[in-house]
């Protein structure tokens, strides 16, 4: 007997089964690289917004927790040796900061994003190996990646001027284990800043290496005194 296949039933191959793949699947918890101190991270790890040459940048960078206090003689000498090597490289400029018992304040300038990370990766390398040889240890010193926010108007730069270099003022108001007792805070840069209303003298200022750069924006050079100089003994 002679079977004729059936042309409308042809026979169809066999589809391959899907396997268990896991997608991205989109955000989700515990997603994303993680912190390098082992905790929450203090900075998103975002794309950094573009930096105009010029834009003056706030910049933060927040030390590991356990660490001796930077507010004391020996840890700012060491500070301000590392500043004074890296204050004007690869197209970065340090022109203003403020040393607190765990982080810093840098007010910088740069040609643009690349130069700001460069410099302030320099930067934070000089001080690592710093402080590591004051305290005789090895490790990272640094928490997490800096927190960097630029400031585009000239009243942008006179407040974050008056935050900087009055940052340990509000601390000590604060109870946080900071002392101010002098008009202006000596861990900062403010013994070099020509921008306060009232005129300031430094004993023997002239034997210390400037650790700063004069800025060369007009922002952070002429722009922010349309808003007034800024006050010694008090929050401007």
């Amino acid at each position: 007997m002679k079977v004729v296949a059936d042309k409308k039933s042809k026979a169809r191959k066999p589809k391959q089964g899907a396997l268990p793949f896991k997608s991205w699947g989109g955000a989700r918890k515990g997603a994303g690289r993680k912190p390098k101190n082992g905790v929450a991270a203090g900075v998103k790890h975002e794309p950094r917004e573009p930096l105009k040459s010029r834009h003056p940048a706030h910049v933060t960078l927040k030390l590991r927790s356990g660490l001796p206090r930077l507010r004391q003689k020996a840890e700012y000498a060491a500070l301000r040796a590392a500043f004074v090597k890296g204050r004007d490289r690869f197209g970065f400029r340090l022109c203003h900061y403020a040393v607190l018992n765990d982080h810093l304040h840098l007010i910088c300038e740069a040609a643009d994003l690349v130069a700001l990370r460069r410099g302030l990766h320099g930067l934070a390398i000089r001080i690592a190996r710093a402080l590591n040889r004051l305290w005789r240890r090895k490790g990272k010193v640094f928490a997490d990646r800096y927190h960097q926010r630029a400031l585009t108007s000239p009243r942008e730069v006179r407040n974050a001027l008056a935050y900087v270099l009055g940052n340990a003022r509000h601390h000590a108001a604060e109870g946080r284990m900071v002392r101010a007792p002098h008009p202006i805070d000596t861990f900062t840069s403010a013994p070099w800043f020509d921008g306060f209303r009232e005129r300031v003298t430094v004993r023997c200022l002239h034997a210390i290496t400037r650790p700063t750069t004069p800025a060369r924006s007009w922002l952070l050079d002429t722009g922010w005194r349309r808003h007034g100089l800024l006050p010694t003994a008090a929050p401007a």
